[in-house]
């Protein structure tokens, strides 16, 4: 779907122009984290990724956040992408920080309560949340524009990032899509947009697919 979504169904965060016929990147976080992309394939079309990339190991960057990888670690073996990255990773996430805290969770019970508390109460624990959240998000579509080459853009999909509307754009997010060392230069360029389609826009994939023009 991604070369037909229209401009109004596309929030842009940070970067500059898309590279036309470029490889585009795909990351969907809610109630999992789906990783894709689509390569140029030579003839005007294109050739969907289908893999598992929400499954590869997350590094931390900050002592918090090692924090919260050794406590996923310690709950379900492995700390991968989609632990944090997820609707469940977000409540897990602001779990394990109020423990370290020594912090009553109180009556939040999911992501969106996680959110609400953050966003409209100011709970530091909440907040910080959903600023890991963001951040670990940044790194993961960091690596997908790395690894695709990902001149063509990378999209943020799922029922996440586009309810935290402008917020999201304060987040840490971008800055750590694009703290990249060496490629940071590279990565600056790149664009990213939140799809924000109250339709789902695999229905317009499919019509693609149908269609021939994939």
């Amino acid at each position: 779907a991604l070369p037909d979504l229209p401009a109004q169904e596309l929030r842009q965060v940070g970067g500059g122009a898309a590279m036309p016929g470029a490889a585009m990147g795909l990351v969907g976080a809610g109630t999992g984290l789906g990783v894709s992309g689509l390569l140029p394939n030579g003839l005007a079309g294109w050739v969907p990724l289908e893999g598992e990339g929400g499954h590869v190991t997350l590094p931390a960057v900050t002592a918090r956040e090692r924090l919260v990888m050794d406590g996923l670690a310690r709950r379900y073996g492995r700390c991968s992408a989609e632990r944090v990255c997820s609707g469940q990773g977000i409540l897990d996430t602001y779990g394990l920080l109020c423990e370290a805290d020594g912090v009553a969770p109180g009556g939040v019970a999911s992501a969106a309560d996680v959110s609400e508390a953050a966003l409209n109460a100011g709970h530091p624990q909440a907040l910080e949340a959903l600023n890991i959240f963001c951040a670990m998000l940044g790194s993961v579509a960091g690596n997908l524009a790395l690894t695709l080459g990902a001149r063509g853009g990378v999209y943020i999909g799922g029922g996440i990032v586009p309810r935290l509307g402008a917020w999201f754009e304060t987040s840490p997010f971008r800055a750590r899509f694009e703290s990249k060392g060496r490629f940071q230069n590279l990565l600056a360029e790149m664009p990213v947009w939140v799809i924000t389609s109250k339709q789902s826009p695999a229905l317009l994939g499919a019509a693609r697919a149908l269609d021939g023009r994939v």
